[in-house]
């Protein structure tokens, strides 16, 4: 199965995409990259999801190839049972290496299981690990800035000090969402100063950029720069 995976994302090689997807990953191997555009690699994980054998994949870790990784990532995504995404997600986590792979992994089954997911992502926040904290975050962005919306969590999420880029990148991220969704509650972190200094402007910066936040609320969010 391994063999014959790698086999298939080579078939699905674009040079030219390689090439230009290297220059986003500055800290991978330009060797490890095979250079599989996301859209087929999403649908070769559906194809390779309905697979006997598969499991032999999920379990050859770590890989030789950063399309590998998110092929693997994408598999998890389509697993339905919260269970057993959440051992992959665990198997696979500290070996995610940059942020394009940490981004893409989105289990369904996280979904309908929101209950059971809150003390999974309270233990990756609080791990030591970069892209697990940084998944942790997103999952919070991802499922409980809407319906299922906790004010809690803003709080979870803004005590987190990191001097990693990509952890801070990712709460500021979480927070210009909040403001988005969640206006009320969100400011007052921002008001009250209550986040790292470059994570506050980098929240304010992000929220200026969306059409989520009105005009009226930009002027404010400028007015509270910090220097």
């Amino acid at each position: 199965m391994i063999s014959y995976i790698r086999s298939r994302l080579f078939e699905l090689q674009d040079e030219t995409y390689r090439t230009f997807h290297a220059k986003l990953m500055p800290g991978v191997d330009r060797e490890c990259i095979i250079g599989v555009r996301t859209p087929l690699l999403r649908t070769l994980a559906k194809e390779l999801a309905k697979m006997d054998g598969i499991e032999e994949f999920l379990q050859d870790l770590p890989h030789a190839y950063y399309d590998e990784y998110n092929l693997h990532g994408f598999l998890i995504s389509e697993c339905k049972e919260y269970e057993k995404a959440v051992k992959y997600v665990d198997a696979l986590l500290p070996y995610v290496d940059n942020w394009a792979t940490c981004d893409l992994l989105r289990p369904k089954a996280f979904k309908k299981n929101r209950s059971r997911l809150e003390q999974d992502i309270i233990r990756w926040m609080a791990s030591d690990h970069t892209y697990t904290i940084r998944f942790g975050i997103e999952m919070v962005m991802s499922h409980f800035l809407d319906k299922d919306y906790d004010a809690n969590w803003l709080e979870r999420v803004s005590v987190i000090r990191s001097e990693e880029y990509y952890v801070n990148m990712m709460i500021a991220w979480f927070f210009a969402t909040a403001l988005a969704k969640q206006w009320d509650d969100a400011v007052v972190y921002l008001e009250n100063q209550k986040l790292d200094l470059w994570v506050h402007n980098k929240t304010i910066r992000k929220a200026v950029e969306s059409y989520r936040i009105t005009d009226e609320q930009k002027a404010y969010l400028r007015g509270m720069k910090r220097k």
